[in-house]
This record gives structure tokens, C-alpha cells and sequence, in this order.
């Protein structure tokens, strides 16, 4: 049993706070992002989701999680996989599209990316980046070595990634950059568990090209998407000076072997909504939509028709 004396409330933060013995929801006390955020699942509206030509929908928004999905098609369609096709619908997550009906009867959790495949007997919902990942390297049979040791690896790192990404978001990135106060103990927690698997993955790439070894694979492609933008120092302010990641000289090299890869360059912009306006293609339906669709050009033709 803990000793409560070890913990005075005048210490806590706010100073006198005590957790009630029953929690309650205080709506609207969760900083940036609070208005999406809350204790129950299900849909808020009913909503259809948007089908367009091709077998594969693709659902979402470019976070971290987003981006690992529409990478992997683009890998694939480079790779010369012509059923890679796809369609991907923007979801804003900042204006609840994800609680629409029917995005939530593709993902019960509410939460990007949600994919379809319509090319199946009856269609394949698919949810959370890392199974979504997993079923296209099987669909196809790419980006997921076959042989049992490096398959396995590949895997490993898969799903380190999938228990790690939590800590790194949902931990450092909202007590550092989105929590509505900023407290010690929160920020020194999460930066001390964030450099430590920077330190494991440096590390682990101090030995090998890729996170599985020899070759690029779905492990990549799922922690280059959270980690690699660390390393740039594209998210959550100046994280990136704040946790010195450029002590981290395999991982930077990693990153930027990733970042050059132009599938990756491609994936980066799909469902991008915000940034710069060359980089963002909300919606993308065909390989000519990078040429044609992306938000910049799509301003100019508004302001020629006005």
C-alpha cells in the first residue's frame, strides 16, 4: 500500500491536488486537440464514406501513423505493383470526420488511417497502422523479407515500433508541446523514455542499413514516419534541439537515406493538410494528382476563376 504521507498534496501539481476516488470527465481540460477527445467510442453523425475507383480506400490524415500507410502504397506502386492503386480520402481528425458513421463501422477505434479493400469476396476493413502494414506486405509480397529470421525481424521491429510511438506522441509530444501547462515531472518522464529508444535505435542501426537489416522493409516504413521526423525537427516544436538528437549520427543517417527515397517524398504529401501548400495533396486518386492536385495549384486556380 502506498504511504500518502510520502506524497503531501501542497507538492502536487496544481499544488493540493488529490485524484478523487471516482474519476470524472472534465470536458474541455485537455489542451490542444480537447474538443475530439473523449471517454466513450461510436459514431457522433452518420456519415458515408467516400468510394472512389480503385480497390484499396485509404482513409486519413498525414500524422505519423498516416504517412507509414500512404509510404508503403507509393513503395508499391514504384515497385511495379500496378494493384497498389488506390484512393485516399482526407479525414480531419481536427473536425471529428472520424466519428462519422461510417468511418467508424471501418474502425471501431475512431482513429486514422482506415483502410478497405474492396478487391476481396466480400470487403476487407482494415485498422491500425501496423495491421494495415503487415496485410499490403502479404498482399503483395513486398517489403517483408521471407526468409523466418529476417522476416521475423522485420516483425520485431514492426511491432517495437507500435508499443513504442505512444510514448513518443501521446506522451513527450503532448506534455511537451500540446498539454495546456507545462509540468516537470510529465516533460522529464516521457524525454528520458523518448531519448532511450532514440538510443536503441541508433544503436540498432549502427549495425545494419535498415532497421531489419540489409533491407528496407515495413519496420522502416512504420518508424520512419514518428522517428525519422524527430530527427528533422518537423514536430512538436523544437523537440528536436531539446533532445540533442543530433548525437544520434546512425539514426541521422538513416534518416535521411529514408527521407531521400521518393515514394517516401510522395507519401509524405498525401492527406497533408497543413504546412506548406507544394506539399499538401488532401485527396489522391491518381499519380497524376502530384503533378495536378496539390493545395498550391488548387489555390491558383481558385484565384484565376475569381
Amino acid at each position: 500500500m502506498t504511504d500518502d504521507t510520502s506524497f503531501p498534496p501542497e507538492n502536487n501539481f496544481p499544488a493540493g491536488y488529490q485524484p478523487a476516488k471516482l474519476w470524472e470527465w472534465k470536458q474541455g481540460n485537455g489542451g490542444r486537440f480537447a474538443n475530439i477527445n473523449r471517454p466513450i467510442s461510436g459514431p457522433t453523425h452518420d456519415k458515408d464514406l467516400q468510394v472512389g475507383k480503385h480497390p484499396l480506400q485509404l482513409y486519413s490524415l498525414a500524422t505519423p501513423n498516416g504517412v507509414k500507410v500512404t509510404v508503403m502504397l507509393e513503395e508499391l506502386l514504384a515497385a511495379g505493383h500496378k494493384g497498389a492503386e488506390y484512393d485516399a480520402w482526407l479525414v480531419n481528425i481536427g473536425e471529428g470526420n472520424q466519428f462519422g458513421s461510417g468511418f467508424v463501422d471501418v474502425n471501431p477505434n475512431s482513429k486514422i488511417p482506415a483502410m478497405v479493400d474492396h478487391s476481396t469476396p466480400e470487403p476487407t476493413r482494415l485498422f491500425e497502422s501496423g495491421s494495415i502494414l503487415l496485410y499490403l506486405a502479404e498482399k503483395f509480397g513486398a517489403f517483408l523479407p521471407k526468409e523466418h529470421h529476417a522476416r521475423t525481424e522485420a516483425l520485431n521491429w514492426l511491432f517495437w515500433q507500435m508499443g513504442s510511438g505512444p510514448f513518443l506522441g501521446g506522451g513527450f509530444g503532448h506534455f511537451y508541446a500540446y498539454a495546456p501547462m507545462k509540468i516537470e515531472y510529465a516533460i522529464d518522464r516521457f524525454a528520458m523514455e523518448v531519448k532511450r529508444q532514440l538510443d536503441v535505435l541508433d544503436k540498432n542501426l549502427a549495425k545494419n542499413e535498415y532497421m531489419a537489416g540489409a533491407e528496407y522493409s515495413i519496420a522502416d516504413m512504420a518508424i520512419w514516419p514518428w522517428y525519422g521526423t524527430l530527427m528533422q525537427g518537423n514536430v512538436y516544436n523544437d523537440a528536436a534541439t531539446y533532445l540533442d538528437t543530433g548525437i544520434y549520427t546512425n539514426l541521422k543517417r538513416w534518416t535521411d537515406q529514408i527521407a531521400a527515397r521518393p515514394a517516401v517524398k510522395r507519401g509524405r504529401m498525401v492527406n497533408r493538410a497543413f504546412g506548406d501548400p507544394s506539399e499538401q495533396l488532401h485527396e489522391r486518386h491518381d499519380a497524376s494528382d502530384f503533378e495536378l492536385r496539390t493545395q498550391d495549384k488548387l489555390d491558383a486556380q481558385k484565384e484565376g476563376k475569381a
